[in-house]
This record gives C-alpha cells, structure tokens and sequence, in this order.
C-alpha cells in the first residue's frame, strides 16, 4: 500500500499528499500514548494535511503497568482524516501464540513483561502460583477480553509508504520483500541491524531499544524505550521531509 510511483531516489520520498506518523513501542505506557497523541493532533491542527496515517509499529502491551489500557485506547480510537495502521510486535505475537493454546509460552512470557499485562487486567501474578499450565492458560484466556484479543489479530507485518518499509522488528537483508518470514518482521535483530547495504527502501522499525532515535541510510529505529525511560517517540513523512515527536 501506499508505494511511490517512481523508483528510488537519493532522498527517500512519502507518497505524493500524504504524511505518516510512525509511533514506536509503546510497551503499557498509556500516559505516554495520550502524551504523544496530543502532540500529534496539535502537530495536525498546527500543519493540516488532507491524509495521514497513524502507523504503530506493534509492542503495545507488557513490561509498562497499562497494557489493557493501552490496547483499549487504540481499538477504540477515531479521529476524522486519520487512518491508522497496527503492526504485529513479538509481544503481540506470543500473547496471541499463548491465546490460541500454546501454553509452554506463559512462563517465559511473564517473565518478559507478561506478569505487567496481566495486571492491567486484574490477574495478580501470585494467581499462577498453585496452577498447571492448562489452569494458568485458562486464566489467561478469561483475562483478555474477546475483542481485545480480536483487535491483536486484524494486525498486520509490514506497511510500504512510498520509499518506505514499516516494520516491527527489521527485514532479512538480500531476501525479497515477498519473501521475508514473519519470524524475521517480528524478532530479526543483528542481522538486520548490523547490515549497512540499501534494501530498496529505507526501513522503519522498532523492537530495539537506543538512547536516540537511529536515523541510518537503510534503516530508521523509532523504540526509545518508552518504559523505562519515558520517552515514546513517532517519527513523521510528509514528501522528502522528516520531523521528530516524542513525550520528552
């Protein structure tokens, strides 16, 4: 969606009257989310645009206190000349993984943030102490409510803007786009990272953390830790241009 009609050029381009705010990994921080988001719509107001795409690039839920809070925000959000784009993160991937039966997944998923979601829903983590893991996989499944559960599943892997690639985690460099696993756009990290080579686009992604925003001719790394260091970043295109937004 939203590919550019010429080929690469030395400055990479949004498609022509649109303009993209890329949001990085939330991880449960709603005052974050509701911090960014009215920076984004002042952002709006201040430069109005007749299309923009509000893209989240997945981790919304686990290590932050507001996991439920946060996915409700999203599922319900609306706001007139707004389209929004969700990406599937690995923490959405094994929540759904653990959702649809897998219950070997939920001890190492409290581990990494899980314990923080289930809060949000009301489940004490103490809870899981006496159960098996069906018992514990049954918690779970009553914990997430339906539509939130649904809302995870509509997500999709990748968003093409112009010059540009969305992305959760990072593509396999020299493999096609077509090509590329879920796997890899949901968890790669070194090889993608390390790699310096131009893809075709530049790729904008989360999953790993820098102190700043990693702004590289291939690649575009918006996941400034929001939840330990407070700082929820979106990286905005419009054209050739390119502006930062964070809560700090």
């Amino acid at each position: 969606m939203f590919r550019s009609s010429s080929s690469r050029r030395s400055a990479p381009s949004g498609p022509d009257g649109y303009r993209a705010y890329v949001v990085g990994d939330i991880h449960g921080r709603l005052d974050l989310l509701e911090d960014l988001l009215a920076k984004i719509h002042a952002d709006l107001q201040h430069r109005p645009v007749e299309k923009a795409l509000l893209v989240f690039v997945g981790d919304l839920i686990d290590r932050g206190p507001a996991s439920a809070q946060v996915v409700e925000r999203l599922r319900t959000y609306k706001r007139p000349g707004v389209r929004t784009v969700f990406l599937l993160g690995n923490h959405e991937e094994v929540l759904l993984r653990i959702l649809n039966g897998d219950f070997s997944l939920i001890t190492k998923w409290r581990w990494f943030g899980g314990s923080e979601c289930l809060q949000s829903y009301g489940i004490e983590p103490g809870s899981f102490v006496n159960l098996n893991d069906e018992q514990a996989l049954g918690v779970v499944r009553t914990a997430i409510p339906k539509e939130h559960a649904k809302f995870l599943e509509s997500f999709v892997d990748s968003c093409r803007f112009g010059d540009y690639l969305f992305v959760h985690a990072g593509i396999r460099p020299g493999v096609e786009l077509e090509q590329q696993s879920q796997n890899d756009l949901r968890w790669i990290r070194e090889h993608f990272l390390l790699d310096s080579r131009d893809h075709g686009f530049v790729v904008v992604h989360g999953h790993t953390i820098s102190d700043e925003v990693e702004l590289l001719p291939n690649r575009i790394g918006i996941d400034t830790g929001a939840y330990r260091t407070g700082v929820l970043t979106a990286l905005v295109i419009e054209g050739s241009d390119q502006w930062l937004i964070d809560t700090r």
